[in-house]
């Protein structure tokens, strides 16, 4: 015999895993350090100035 399942709890249990998976991506997105933001900018400026001067001839 098959077991009963209430609707409305699962509704509600799919909604729960829901929204902590978009406070998951939120944590990781925002919350970092100024340190750790700083470090990022940093890297993506050298990163860009590495590309930048390997150009053979300006576009």
């Amino acid at each position: 015999m098959a077991e009963i399942v209430n609707l409305r709890a699962v509704r509600k249990a799919k909604a729960r895993a829901e929204k902590e998976n978009v406070a998951q991506a939120n944590r990781a997105k925002f919350g970092r350090t100024k340190a750790e933001k700083a470090r990022d900018k940093s890297e993506a400026e050298r990163a860009a100035r590495t590309i930048d001067g390997a150009w053979r001839e300006k576009p």
